[in-house]
């Protein structure tokens, strides 16, 4: 397989990935809400991209490198977003 055939798949998944942890991280900025969501969704986010990200910089595959910071960043703000959604769903009670 060549190695543009190979990234072309790699973009593309990360793409896929990328909005779907997207589109949950946009729904709890939108409604101000945690319902339905569990706190471990991205703290295993957080801490498989971490891992992955040194992984593939210690593999040398920049594809996966940034496809994986952008992933992280992605779950840093949803866990952020979770906590002061949290916060103030128990502040209102």
């Amino acid at each position: 397989m060549s190695e543009t055939l190979t990234n072309l798949i790699g973009w593309c998944s990360t793409l896929i990935l990328l909005l779907t942890v997207s589109s949950q991280v946009y729904e709890q900025w939108r409604t101000r809400s945690v319902r339905g969501v569990s706190h471990w969704l991205f703290t295993g986010q957080l801490a498989a991209s971490t891992g992955f990200v040194i992984y593939s910089v210690l593999q040398g595959d920049w594809v996966f490198v940034a496809s994986n910071v952008m992933l992280l960043v992605t779950a840093l703000v949803g866990q952020v977003l979770f906590l002061r959604n949290r916060r103030q769903s128990s502040n209102s009670e």
